[in-house]
């Protein structure tokens, strides 16, 4: 049989299968993807098969399915561990706070990063617009300046107030979206905003096994009233990236790319070298500095593959 996994516990799948039926699911033994190592083989959005176990009360996945796409990020610390945290993906969602907790520029632009890798279409949200000072509208205006001119969609909500919500339920509808960020950004707030019987869908989903309590440290999948599934991830303290070449880096910023031929050499590093169209267009202020201090760090990153 045939299902879409919608919630991930590390150990136990909830899948729904194609007739609507939701099942407990399992592994059995090593599981592993082809060329992926992670501490995930399954993830939220990916499509399996599965087999009844005799008791017909939970079932083994036994294939998965070529992925379209999806989303991965290593844990920067000592494990370097990877996670994929949602599959086969139209978008990603990055839900950004200036303050309480703050978003760096280097975490926005690792995630974009990640994305453009893996050719999923990103949006940054910018949350909490009700507790901006003047001050704050000003630097709000400087961030979503900074990606709007590269091409980045950029809207600033409050989940809290309701304020600017109906643009975002108007870009989730009928598409498969996993929405990000670091924990405290106002994610649940704003899934419950955008879908406010999701509270009470949270609350019956949350006892659906024994093997998923703390459901709030898991990837769940939302089944949207207007259209579409949005994927809830948890939390991202820290995001290091995963399997890209160092001498392909450039390529997953936009503004990098569309200046790439130009430069002397065909395999500039964009770092010192004489004749780079990119250190030039920095200079000049055609490519922003924090863009390309954020390219400078993930390239002398131990992310990074030599």
């Amino acid at each position: 049989m045939r299902g879409l996994v919608t919630k991930s516990t590390g150990s136990w799948y909830l899948v729904l299968g194609e007739q609507g039926q939701r099942v407990e699911c399992r592994i059995k033994g090593k599981f592993r993807t082809k060329g992926i190592k992670t501490t995930n083989p399954i993830a939220v959005g990916d499509w399996v098969n599965y087999e009844l176990e005799p008791d017909q009360d939970s079932a083994i996945i036994t294939d998965l399915e070529p992925r379209k796409n999806y989303i991965i990020r290593r844990s920067v610390n000592l494990s370097k561990q990877t996670q994929i945290i949602g599959a086969n993906l139209d978008q990603a969602i990055l839900v950004v706070t200036l303050a309480s907790p703050p978003t760096s520029l280097g975490f926005i632009d690792r995630f974009l990063v990640t994305a453009e890798a893996y050719d999923i279409p990103a949006i940054l949200v910018f949350n909490k617009l009700d507790l901006f000072s003047e001050e704050g509208l000003e630097i709000l205006a400087e961030y979503m300046a900074i990606y709007e001119q590269i091409g980045y969609p950029c809207y600033a909500v409050s989940a809290h107030t309701g304020e600017n919500i109906e643009l975002i339920r108007s870009l989730l509808k009928d598409k498969v979206t996993l929405v990000s960020g670091h924990s405290g950004v106002g994610k649940s707030t704003l899934i419950n905003a955008l879908e406010p019987a999701v509270k009470l869908r949270t609350g019956e989903i949350s006892d659906w096994s024994d093997k998923g309590k703390h459901t709030t440290t898991f990837a769940e999948m939302i089944e949207l009233s207007f259209g579409g599934k949005l994927i809830d991830t948890p939390g991202i303290r820290e995001l290091g990236i995963v399997d890209i070449e160092k001498g392909e880096l450039s390529h997953f910023f936009p503004e990098m790319r569309a200046r790439l031929n130009a430069c002397r050499f065909h395999n500039c590093r964009h770092i010192n070298e004489p004749g780079c169209v990119i250190i030039d267009a920095v200079e000049e202020g055609d490519i922003e500095h924090s863009r390309y201090d954020s390219y400078l760090s993930i390239y002398n990153n131990q992310d990074t593959r030599n």
